[in-house]
């Protein structure tokens, strides 16, 4: 084992960012699940180097320390999460959402306390402690996945409503049960039970929700200057989880959860400025907080726990999931057999499974130590195991349902593999011709436009449109972009072109967001708006919309041609001198724009260019015999 000499604890927070960064960029470079790196990570570095956040905590206060850090990290992301929850979402999705959160959940707590009673004979209290956490997934690992997966829109809400309400859901259960455990029986605690049960509700929506009021006041009035909210929202959610857990255990993941959902619903102010630094914050507390806790799992534990833990895994994965997801969709019609199966498949445990876990495994130890307690001493042995076990569940979930939901949803059609597909902001005539191009070669695209001449011309020529403001809520929260993964503003408004880019970057990233060349292109920095309040600008030469609509109504169209070795790029340029490459598409990176800084297209690769007939060119004909190609090309006309 490697020794760091004077590895003091900046060392280690410098170590744990730079693993966590690298981890989230090597996930996103090879599209893998960036959890299983950032736990790998994390692992590897507290057994291979010898070193984690224990060697850097004063003993026990030490660790009581961590978990309270992890609980306001954990109480960040799921206000961060509630942000994202929207009541509109919920039209497709409502239904299901309020099943699994509820049947589903007593199904899944159920079974899983069965299961540890009768197959691993634990005791009770145990087996009803994890049955109640893990009921949980949680947007620690949910939204990485989400990204990952990129299923459908209704499956997404699904899953991330599912996601981010059980989490609370999970932990004010085990508080519960807890509770039953150390008075015996749930009988002898019926009274401490609803008594903490009122009072987390009134502290979790009641509190929440005033909160919630004030903060839209404040912000409303602009008695918050602009560059506080963040911060402000940010110490004022960790307070008010502090204050929540003070007055009723565990409420405070309920408050902020609630807090997060009644202020992304309000109307008055707009907090998407916020939900976009909350954002960052999340990805960079995500991978500080995998890489930390599972560097903290000891490998002798992990072993020992391993034989009964990858047990308990299985049952979870293939007999306790499936079993809650279609017995709380049973005798309903809003979700199909192969959406049920898709989520019956995707249940991963992330950070609040581990940190309730450790929690409550701390307090079962000391409460059965005590000569006092009426607790059996197997339940100090037992509670011993649990940490461990419930890792191996993270580690397990990850690992399966990160490998396996990706290529599911691929198999089910709910999600589309590395989807390109083309999102128009605009349906002029020339756009038209790009887009029938595409769509008759199978790529997907969706042409929005708020003029109906428009709309309807693009729907005549069978291409998917609708009548819709690209700035409009209603697109951003209400269409489904499955397929698409990429932005081209083509309106006839510059800065309608560029807000729709600056708005989309978070959706499709900053990569593919397009924009047609606007009319100050050209112009002096000194007049000509700012490159950084653009999206990446359109096709070699950079024409704006009105040369573009100029040459579409001179009768250029739209071809394409497949370099070949016998008909290199540089080929296709000395034969097509005043073309515009539109789109290039190979196997290797699928559909993009062309632009200026573009690479040498590969061989293999289709460019759809836009160009004038040629002279033996007639109307209507499917090929262009004048050009000495070794195959014929076509040509659209829509």
């Amino acid at each position: 084992m490697f020794e760091f000499e004077n590895f003091n604890f900046s060392g280690f927070v410098t170590m744990v960012l730079g693993l966590g960064i690298l981890a989230q960029w090597l996930a996103w470079r090879f599209k893998l699940p960036s959890i299983l790196l950032l736990l790998a990570f994390g692992f590897g570095a507290g057994q291979l180097l010898g070193v984690n956040i224990d060697h850097f905590l004063p003993g026990a206060s030490g660790e009581s320390m961590l978990l309270s850090a992890v609980g306001i990290c954990v109480a960040i992301i799921l206000f961060e999460g509630g942000l994202t929850l929207k009541f509109s979402e919920l039209k497709q999705s409502g239904a299901p959402v309020i099943r699994l959160c509820t049947i589903g959940v007593a199904v899944s707590f159920l079974i899983t306390t069965a299961v540890g009673v009768y197959v691993f004979e634990w005791n009770w209290r145990i087996a009803a402690i994890l049955g109640s956490i893990l009921v949980v997934t949680g947007p620690t690992v949910i939204a990485p996945l989400i990204r990952h997966i990129k299923p459908s829109r209704k499956m997404a809400s699904i899953v991330k409503w599912e996601g981010i309400v059980v989490d609370p859901i999970g932990a004010i259960m085990a508080v519960f049960v807890f509770q039953a455990a150390l008075a015996g029986d749930v009988e002898a605690a019926k009274s401490a039970i609803l008594y903490s049960l009122g009072v987390t509700l009134l502290v979790g929506i009641v509190l929440a929700f005033i909160i919630a009021k004030l903060i839209e006041i404040l912000l409303r009035n602009h008695l918050i200057p602009d560059f506080l909210h963040s911060v402000f929202l940010l110490s004022v959610v960790c307070i008010a989880f502090v204050a929540s857990n003070a007055i009723q255990k565990e409420a405070g993941l309920l408050t902020v959860t609630v807090m997060g959902i009644a202020l992304a619903n309000q109307k008055s102010v707009s907090v998407k400025h916020i939900l976009e630094f909350k954002e960052t914050l999340r990805t960079l507390i995500i991978s500080i907080l995998f890489i930390v806790l599972s560097g903290r799992v000891k490998s002798e534990s992990l072993i020992n726990a391993l034989p009964v833990g990858l047990a308990f895994l299985a049952f979870l994965i293939i007999l306790i999931r499936p079993a809650s997801i279609f017995i709380a969709n049973i005798f309903t019609k809003q979700t199909s057999f192969k959406e049920r199966l898709f989520l019956a498949f995707l249940a991963p445990r992330g950070i609040v499974a581990a940190a309730v876990t450790a929690i409550f495994a701390l307090e079962l130890e000391h409460s059965a130590s005590n000569p006092d307690s009426n607790l059996p001493i197997e339940v100090a042995f037992q509670a011993e195991s649990m940490v461990p076990v419930v890792f191996i569940v993270i580690i397990g979930t990850v690992a399966f349902y990160g490998l396996l939901a990706a290529p599911l949803a691929n198999k089910l059609k709910l999600a589309s593999r590395n989807p390109r597909g083309v999102l128009f902001a605009g349906a002029d005539s020339w756009a038209r011709k790009i887009a029938f191009a595409l769509k008759e070669d199978g790529h997907d695209v969706l042409m929005l436009d708020t003029n109906y001449s428009n709309v309807a011309a693009a729907t005549m020529d069978g291409i998917p449109a609708k009548r819709a403001n690209i700035l409009s809520e209603y697109v951003e929260e209400e269409l489904d972009f499955s397929g698409l993964g990429q932005l081209v503003a083509c309106t006839h408004n510059d800065e309608v072109n560029s807000l729709a880019a600056h708005e989309f970057t978070h959706i499709f990233s900053s990569a593919d967001v397009w924009q047609v060349a606007p009319r100050d292109d050209k112009s002096h920095h000194t007049t000509a708006v700012a490159a950084h309040m653009r999206g990446r600008i359109l096709f070699p030469g950079r024409p704006n919309h009105k040369e573009l609509a100029n040459m579409s109504a001179d009768g250029m169209i739209v071809k394409k041609t497949s370099l070949t070795e016998q008909f290199t790029y540089e080929d296709f340029l000395n034969i097509n001198p005043d073309a515009i490459p539109l789109f290039i598409h190979s196997e290797d990176r699928g559909l993009r724009p062309a632009a200026n800084d573009m690479k040498k297209p590969s061989l293999g690769s289709t460019i759809y260019f836009l160009t004038f007939p040629s002279e033996n060119y007639n109307a209507g004909s499917e090929v262009d015999v004048s050009i000495p190609f070794d195959e014929q090309k076509e040509i659209y006309l829509p």
